[in-house]
């Protein structure tokens, strides 16, 4: 069961395209390297990192956790050059919400997810850390 909050927190979302263009975010396309840190009441998870491809098509940091899962997100809004969203995933054991927003700097990103995990009363923050390491394939 924890397992998968963990993996929920390396969320955002696999399989899910954003359709929606940010060209005057200060943010490089290319492939980028994302580390997140769960927090949640107790317990800290040690940092996990992967790689994505971004663009200014499809900006919104995404992970490897709930795949299969039906996810969705929503109510995009960007200020400058920060980016937030809310989002809502079907698990296996009821909706997870929550909402997420990150800050692009050209080469590197920071940002923060919470979502709440109703069906064990659980609240995770997540924070992310992303910077450019090259090109996409």
């Amino acid at each position: 069961m924890l397992r998968k909050l963990f993996a929920a927190s390396f969320i955002l979302f696999a399989g899910i395209s954003i359709c929606f263009a940010a060209p005057g975010l200060n943010m490089q396309e290319g492939l980028w390297e994302i580390t997140v840190k769960n927090q949640m009441p107790g317990m800290d998870t040690p940092p996990m990192t992967q790689t994505q491809c971004l663009s200014k098509e499809d900006f919104i940091p995404k992970g490897s956790g709930y795949q299969g899962e039906k996810c969705k997100i929503e109510d995009i809004k960007i200020t400058g050059n920060t980016v937030t969203w809310s989002h809502e995933c079907e698990s296996e054991g009821g909706k997870i919400k929550g909402t997420g927003t990150v800050t692009y700097s050209g080469n590197s990103f920071k940002g923060t997810m919470m979502m709440l995990v109703p069906h064990v009363n659980l609240n995770i923050t997540t924070e992310m850390d992303g910077r450019r390491i090259g090109d996409c394939d």
